[in-house]
Parts: C-alpha cells; structure tokens; sequence
C-alpha cells in the first residue's frame, strides 16, 4: 500500500470538519493561548510541505491524530498539554519532528508524553506479545505519566472504532491485545463508558455472529423495551418532582458484551436474560447534599417497587478503588420483572464516564501532586521483574479517595500509610525483608501482634525474628498496594522452591518407572489433574497432595490412548504437500502456505474444523501444525501471545473425505424424543453417528452428539434439521464460540 499517496478531497474536508470539531471542543475549557498552541502544535504536526502519511489502514494519520485528540478532550476530559502530545505523536514517531524541537516549543511535559508514545510505537513496530518482557517496559513507559496511559488508550478506542479498514490479521492481533489489556485498563481508570465500548466491539470482531445476533433482538425487542421503561419510570418521575429535586431519570440498555456475559453465565437464552437494560437517576445536587438526596430517590425507588435486598449495592458510603460511586438496587417493576436502578449525581456520573481527568477536576486542582503519587506506587508495583500484564491489571490501585495515616520510626521519621494500614504494612514499608521476617511490632513501647491497625502519631518498632516465613494469610492483613507487591513476591518465591522440590521428585519417580519427563506429558498431566500452572502441580507433589499412583495409572491410560490414536494420526499426516495450486491432487485436503511442503498437520480437537470453515494453522511446540477454526474459543488467545505461531490455512477443491463434529442439544425430556432426534440424523440426513451422550435433570435433557459430515454446509443443514424437532429449544455446534 503507497502510504504516501495524494490526498482526496473529501479526506480534506473531513480534516477540516474534525479540526474544527476539536477547536469547538477546546473553546468552553482552554485558554486563548491554549488553543493558539494546538493550532501551532497540529501546523508543526502536519508542515508545510511534508509528505502525506498514512496509517496500516491508509488512513491520513492526521485525521487519526485529530480524531484522538477529539476523544481525549470530550470523552477522557484532558486539557492542552494531553490534546497537544496526541496531536504531535504520529510526526514525532515518523521523525519528522525531534523531541527537542516539541521541548523548546510546547515544555518538558508535552515533550515527555511524546517520547512515551513513541516507545510505546516503537514496541508495535515490533509486532511485541503482550505476554513477554518488552511488553512490561511497555507498562514501565506507561508509569512515567500518566497521560500515557489515557493517550494510548484514546488511540486503541479510535482504532477500535475504524477497524473494519484494517486487514483481517491486524483485526484479530488488536482485537485481542484490546481485550486482554486495555478494555480491563480503562475499567481499572474507571473509564467505564470507553471499557464497555471497548469491549462491545472487541466481540463484534472476535465474535461477529453472537454480536449480530444479539444486536438484532436488541432491536427487535426496543419498542416493547421502551415501552416498559417508560411505564416503570412515569410515577417515579412523579413523586421525584413533589420532593423539589433536580433530577434526570432515563432507561440505558446494557452493552452487548455484557448480554453475552449474561447469557453464557445463566446458561440461558436471550429471550430469558431479563435484566437486559438499567434505569440511571441522576440528580444535580449540591455536594454537602449529594449522599442525602441520593438515599431519598433510593427511598422512593423502594417504596413504588420491591427491592431485592440481595442485589443492593452501595459505592456512595465506600466508593470503589478507582473512584466510582453510585448507588444499585435492584426492584421488582411492572409484570414481575427485576430491573435494576442506578442513583448518582452529574459529578459521580463524570467520574464514571470519565474517570481520573474528572476526580481532579472536581477536586479544585490539577491533580499533579496526587498524580506523582500514584505513579510512583505504579512505579514500585512494576520494578517487580517478576510481574506480567495480568499482575500489573490485578494490582492496578488507584486509592484516589483512600485517606492515609501518619506513623513514626524509632529514628524520628515520618512514614505516610494508607488508612487501616497494620503493623505488617508498616514492616514492609520500611524493608521488603524487614516484613518477611516480621513476628509483631512495639506501639508507643507495647507489644502489639502484625494484625494491629495503626493510628495517626504511633511510634513502631518492627519486631522480626530469622525463623520466621511469609504466610499465605498475611494477604488478608497488609492493605497497602506495596505490601501486597511485595508479600505476593516472596509467596511465590517460596512456591518455587517448593515446585522445583516436587519437579526432582516427580523426574526421580518417572525414572524408576522407565519414563522421560517431556512438555507434552507435563501439559498432558497439568490438564488432567486440573491445574492451570506446571508451578501448582508440582507444589501439590512436593507436599504430598498427588500420590505418585495416579500418576502412573494415568501415564499407563495415556499410552493406550496414544495407541488406538496412531492409526487415525497417521492418515492425517500431510505427506504430499507441494508448492503451487495447479500441481495439488485431488485427494488433498489443505494447503498451508504455498512455501510449506512435507507438514504433518492434525485437526485441533477444541474446536474440531470441517470443510469449509474458515480456517488457520497453529505450530505447536511439540512440532506439526494444529488446524484450528477462525472462531475456536482459544484463537483470540493464539493471536495475542503467539502470534509469529500463526500459518495461514485454506481447505483446497475436490476434499472428498468425512470429518467429525459435535453438536450440542437441549430441549424437554419427552418420550421418544432422542429417538427422532437419532432418526433425522441417521435416516432422513444420512449421517453416520459416532457417539451420542444424553444427560437428563428436571425435565430437561442435554445432549452432545458426535457425527461424521462431509463439510460445514452439511452441518449446518444438519442442524437445522434437528432444530425443528418438536421439544427441542436449541441445537448449537460445540468447539466455538456460543
């Protein structure tokens, strides 16, 4: 693709009408200078006679660069310094402006934002997992300011929004780093509005199907929904007015991700999700009055209709970790159905929306000295080199409203911890060691156990003694974020050497039994014994929760498996691959790359493809290529961490073969009913039938059948075919997504 070729003229004019979008946005919160200054900062951006840059998609980058600016200022709030760094990026990383230049022009602090983001540019260019250690400098970057942070995630939302002009392969590489990192950010931030967006179009290209299917009944079933609303919400709006507050009251649909969430966690229909929309209050009260008024709309909310006293929430009197409040309950409305209601003011609703950028602006400031603290907390969390992504996203704490307390050393000095901080907390405060071996403390020269909560103007003395090892169920006892950092650290410390010891006897034990420990056989066990990590098993050794006889009858039943497996893997290998379409025989069946030749392949069993799915090819570690369907459950997840494994993959003509599939099948649990069901398949279909396992459980019976089709179409016909069996609710093909 030339990223270089002449503008268009309706490109010109979007530019034009989103700049002037962006000054619009600027003019009610920016200065006059401020606004002189991202005129400057978009002129130095674009030049006066440099090249027209375009992005992956052959978009203009400075439509990109204005479009996330405009999300940076209306949705994320930020003020000049942020809407300048987005502005300024993309020339910054295609070097056509230094960092120097944007220092001398704009400050350090534009200047630091850009060089941010162009590390973070720099990792992409890489084509980086986010799983491995150049993805933590990433989130090392991210700590250096926390504009950073919202900046890429303004970029990955823009993104998001335009992916459908992007390549097949660059939708599922940033769908899944998406989903995986930045949609649990962003809710991390308490950017809920952008999370839930995030995620709804992550499913939308990860899982078109489901997302079509429900965005359709959304819309099938809207009038009726509006309908409702508007009955449960008239005499609320009522009574609200007779008590002479200020008050906006709405119905909201919830997000289709969260639908499906629903459905597969219900194990239900869309038809029988009941709580498919919420109804948001929200008040314009006066700060002293905020908590007061919002307990008087709960009052009435309660007194109209039945609460559920099991589904009330309250994030008014202890807001969550990043800032959030609000007030849910959840009523019986008209018809008997639940519904639930929000309750929360214009400012909490901001917060919600918007996250950190409005925290500080209700607060009276910029936010900077309370920024500079969380990001060295965010700092400390990370120096940990054993930390990954999926730590970083668990100890992500933003403790915005937690208030703190003040304690002294024996020396004199002064430490700040958060309230409700104990002696424990106080201990690895001073020394990560110090809090491993800490037995209890002396509070103003009395002995006090780690548990002991501190008060403002203690005097500590940390107590240790060298016998004494971290405990599991300190993590209930230290609240601070680098107590925890570092008690989880020397935890899975101990768990290592404790797993390293069961690894020795676990090889010791295959030894004498004439058996060598390999990857493939440790997965195998890992999985068997329902373990997610090689680290959990061998713990459980060690410590004598596995007796070594289940292991070796399960290596015994794995072996006569692998036998009667053979034959069948044998006919899958793929022999005669060759090089070019035209020199194919007819009886093969895929080709994989034109470059790959002599491939053993086997058919994934998690998701068990068919001709005519679409499909790719996975290298597994132990060697060959796992076929997998597009849409397995565990595609999102190879795209992501392993991406450079992926080899594409295409059914060729002329496949003449069977191939074995599963079916799922519930409905009532009628005389006669699996019967017909058996009879479509195998008389009125003509499809052989491998297995049929039926499970019955009041009245409803659940099925997974396992047949040989020709290919996909065959399938689909097939299900069909069942679906109008009378008393059969859902027929659905088991090894994808639902």
């Amino acid at each position: 693709m030339d990223l270089r070729k002449a503008v268009t003229s309706e490109e010109r004019k979007k530019a034009k009408e989103v700049y002037k979008q962006l000054l619009q946005a600027c003019q009610p919160i920016m200065q006059a200078d401020d606004i002189r200054q991202i005129r400057e900062a978009l002129n130095m951006s674009s030049g006066e006679n440099a090249e027209i840059y375009r992005n992956e998609a052959g978009e203009l980058t400075m439509i990109e660069s204005l479009e996330v600016a405009l999300v940076v200022i209306n949705e994320l709030g930020l003020s000049r310094v942020a809407v300048i760094g987005a502005l300024l990026y993309d020339a910054v990383l295609q070097q056509r402006i230094t960092s120097d230049q944007v220092q001398r022009k704009f400050g350090e602090q534009v200047a630091n934002i850009t060089r941010g983001l162009v590390k973070v540019g720099e990792l992409y260019t890489r084509k980086t997992s986010i799983k491995n250690e150049n993805f933590r400098k990433l989130l090392l970057t991210f700590a250096e300011d926390i504009r950073v942070v919202l900046l890429i995630i303004a970029n990955r939302l823009r993104t998001m929004r335009n992916l459908a002009k992007y390549k097949e392969e660059d939708k599922q590489r940033i769908s899944g780093e998406v989903g995986y990192l930045y949609a649990p950010m962003a809710h991390r931030l308490g950017l809920y509005v952008i999370k839930s967006e995030l995620e709804d179009l992550v499913m939308k290209f990860t899982n078109r199907d489901m997302y079509s299917f429900i965005a359709k009944k959304l819309n099938e079933t809207k009038r009726a929904r509006d309908k409702y609303i508007k009955e449960f919400i008239d005499p609320l709006k009522k009574q609200l007015d007779t008590l002479g507050l200020k008050f906006e009251i709405k119905g909201r649909t919830k997000t289709i991700h969260s639908i499906h969430n629903k459905i597969k966690k219900q194990n239900t229909e869309f038809e029988n999700v009941y709580d498919l929309f919420a109804i948001r209050v929200i008040l314009d009260s006066e700060p002293e009055k905020e908590k007061a008024e919002c307990w008087q709309v709960y009052s009435v909310v309660t007194d109209k209709y039945q609460p559920n006293p099991r589904r009330m929430r309250d994030w008014l009197s202890v807001p969550k970790s990043n800032g959030y409040e609000s007030l849910h309950t959840t009523v019986l409305g008209p018809e008997n159905k639940w519904v639930e209601v929000q309750i929360r003011t214009e400012r909490m609703n901001e917060v919600a929306e918007k996250g950190l950028a409005a925290h500080w602006k209700y607060k009276g400031h910029s936010g900077e000295k309370g920024m500079d603290e969380w990001l060295a907390n965010v700092r400390e969390i990370l120096e940990n080199p054993e930390l990954n992504a999926v730590d970083f996203i668990d100890d992500f704490k933003l403790n915005l409203y937690d208030e703190e307390v003040f304690v002294f050393t024996p020396k004199g000095d002064l430490r700040r911890l958060k309230k409700g901080a104990t002696v424990l907390d106080f201990a690895f405060e001073i020394h990560s060691e110090v809090g491993k071996k800490c037995v209890g403390g002396r509070i103003n020269n009395k002995n006090v156990q780690i548990k002991h909560v501190l008060r403002n103007g203690d005097h500590v003395d940390i107590q240790t003694s060298n016998n004494q090892e971290p405990k599991k169920d300190w993590l209930n006892i230290v609240v601070t974020s680098k107590a925890k950092t570092k008690l989880k650290q020397a935890l899975r410390d101990i768990e290592f050497k404790e797993a390293e010891i069961g690894r020795e006897m676990l090889i010791r034990r295959l030894k004498n039994w004439k058996y060598e420990l390999t990857d493939q056989l440790l997965n195998q066990m890992i999985k068997s014994f329902g373990f997610k990590t090689a680290q959990d098993f061998m713990r459980q050794i060690a410590i004598d929760k596995i007796d070594f006889a289940r292991i070796k009858e399960y290596i015994i039943g794995l072996e006569k498996k692998e036998e009667e497996l053979q034959e069948s893997d044998r006919e899958r290998s793929a022999e005669n691959f060759i090089t070019s379409e035209e020199e194919l025989p007819d009886d093969d069946v895929l080709m994989i790359d034109k470059s790959l030749t002599n491939v053993d392949y086997k058919l994934a069993k998690c998701c068990n493809p068919i001709f005519g799915d679409d499909i790719f090819g996975f290298v597994a570690s132990v060697g060959g290529i796992k076929i997998h369907r597009k849409s397995c459950p565990n595609a999102p997840d190879m795209h992501t961490k392993f991406g450079y494994r992926i080899v594409k993959a295409q059914w060729t003509t002329g496949a003449d073969s069977s191939y074995q599939a599963t079916i799922k099948v519930t409905g009532n649990d009628d005389i006669g009913i699996v019967t017909n069901i058996s009879q479509v398949i195998s008389k009125e279909m003509r499809v052989k039938i491998r297995s049929m396992v039926i499970d019955s459980h009041e009245g409803v019976f659940e099925g997974n059948i396992t047949v040989f089709v020709d290919n996909a179409n065959s399938l689909t016909q097939l299900i069909k075919k069942v679906k109008n069996v009378k008393g059969v609710y859902n027929v659905s093909r088991v090894g994808a997504f639902d």
